[in-house]
């Protein structure tokens, strides 16, 4: 485990290196911008009711509240392609005037990563105002009959069901966990949100699902209390050293590493797969949702919204209210934007063109 952790140690310190002189401070001019009359639209590239919509209606009124001038802040819902066909409408069409702000998730971030041809948003282009980390928690149905992380080997070779949005969405992640854990896992592609897949697991279709944290603590939580699922461990968090650990949302849970270690004995030197596994489990939670401004948009807006940010992140009312959809994690605002944006959006070329074959070979994907 010692060179896993050093693996994600790296690729933290190289992204807190590059965005150190990528991102301007927050404190540029931000008392020259006034929205006093004016509306602005919150771009979220999936359906109602999602992770990331939730994630959006929590914040636009804090955000409303500390903008200057107190501007109407509304979330605008653009759903298709797994969340390409709205990022691409934004850099196609919002105007760099403040009006208009972006918010997306790692399902929007692996396309980018892997290359797909459809992407045509470019995160490099992009303003960064708000990072938020969030959290996953895998689960299986208690019917069978394992009681924790500790007793996953007993599923070996048994073939597990998961209802996937898609090979490139934020399902990577427990697609590349569980190869790595070596569970028989059949993906089942189509879902349109998480809220698909738990639904699927409710109905017995699915036998093994995630939800994000919000999603996890709201909506499998009552099953956990009722008896019909059972945790096994959450993905875990990166610390400021690019160390793994617990997450502090569910700290009674095993984190990943420590499941794998469960079923498996003591972590060796990290392959391939472990390297892939840790990259896009840094994209995809570690700083899983980043809201942005369009390119060109002045340096006195960008610095008034990651001040707002800032504000509605201390204000009391946000602080009491945030755990059932933030969770415990810390939000990076400020000048902290810089270095977990910069780990969201880039990836080392040796694990990404080891993930494009991997999806190639073993699920068909074409990302050119």
């Amino acid at each position: 485990m010692k060179n896993a952790l050093r693996f994600a140690r790296g690729l933290a310190v190289s992204a807190v290196m590059a965005a150190s002189i990528a991102i301007a401070p927050a404190s540029v001019q931000a008392q020259e911008v006034d929205f006093s009359g004016q509306t602005v639209e919150w771009w979220i590239p999936f359906s109602e009711g999602g992770g990331s919509d939730v994630w959006a209606r929590f914040y636009a009124p804090y955000l409303s509240k500390h903008l200057p001038g107190q501007p109407n802040v509304i979330v605008r819902n653009v759903p298709g392609g797994g969340s390409i066909t709205g990022a691409n409408e934004f850099v196609a069409r919002a105007e760099p005037d403040g009006l208009s702000l972006l918010g997306t998730s790692g399902s929007t971030q692996f396309p980018f990563l892997l290359g797909d041809s459809r992407v045509q948003y470019d995160y490099a282009e992009l303003e960064p105002v708000l990072v938020s980390p969030t959290g996953g928690v895998v689960y299986v149905p208690a019917s069978l009959g394992i009681s924790d992380a500790s007793e996953m080997g007993e599923l070996m070779g048994t073939e597990l069901v998961y209802a996937s949005q898609g090979a490139t969405s934020l399902d990577l992640v427990p697609l590349l966990a569980f190869e790595v854990l070596g569970l028989d896992v059949r993906h089942v592609f189509g879902m349109t949100g998480r809220g698909d897949g738990r639904l699927a697991f409710e109905r017995g279709e699915a036998t093994i699902d995630y939800q994000t944290s919000s999603a996890y603590l709201t909506n499998v939580v009552p099953l956990v209390e009722a008896g019909d699922a059972v945790p096994l461990f959450s993905w875990g968090v990166l610390d400021s050293e690019g160390n793994v650990q617990r997450d502090p949302t569910f700290p009674d849970l095993p984190h990943f590493l420590e499941a794998y270690e469960m079923v498996h004995g003591e972590m060796g030197a990290a392959g391939i797969e472990l390297q892939a596994y840790l990259a896009f489990f840094g994209s995809g939670f570690a700083a899983q949702k980043p809201a942005m401004l369009p390119n060109g948009t002045p340096p006195e807006i960008v610095a008034a919204y990651r001040q707002a940010f800032v504000d509605a992140v201390a204000d009391p009312e946000l602080q009491a209210a945030k755990v059932e959809i933030l969770g415990e994690y810390d939000q990076a605002v400020g000048d902290e934007v810089a270095g977990v944006y910069t780990a969201a959006t880039t990836i080392d070329p040796v694990a990404r063109d080891w993930v494009r074959q991997f999806l190639t070979e073993n699920y068909q994907v074409t990302l050119e």
